[in-house]
């Protein structure tokens, strides 16, 4: 992980992304996966960074992340567009 970490970073070095926008979009990455683990669950996601929820949902602000996006893309489907289920009757002798 070493490795790529060290390409990543030279190679947006490279490019010309400041510190400031790597830092940036680092944290952007980085919540958004916690946040996905956690199916937009801000309170569990923030117990996993080590912050409290405040400073999670602060963060989430100052980085333009829309939480509601975040809850609806892991949602599940309505009923009309799941598959539907066949029930099995078990005939007993």
């Amino acid at each position: 992980m070493k490795r790529e970490l060290d390409s990543l970073v030279a190679h947006m070095h490279a490019s010309g992304i400041t510190y400031a926008e790597g830092v940036r979009e680092f944290k952007k990455r980085f919540i958004l996966e916690v946040l996905a683990r956690h199916r937009g669950n801000q309170c569990k996601a923030a117990r996993e960074l080590g912050m409290h929820r405040n400073t999670l949902s602060r963060t989430i602000a100052e980085l333009d992340l829309n939480p509601a996006q975040i809850r609806s893309g892991l949602k599940r489907p309505p009923r009309s567009a799941r598959p539907a289920l066949e029930l099995r009757q078990t005939v007993s002798s």
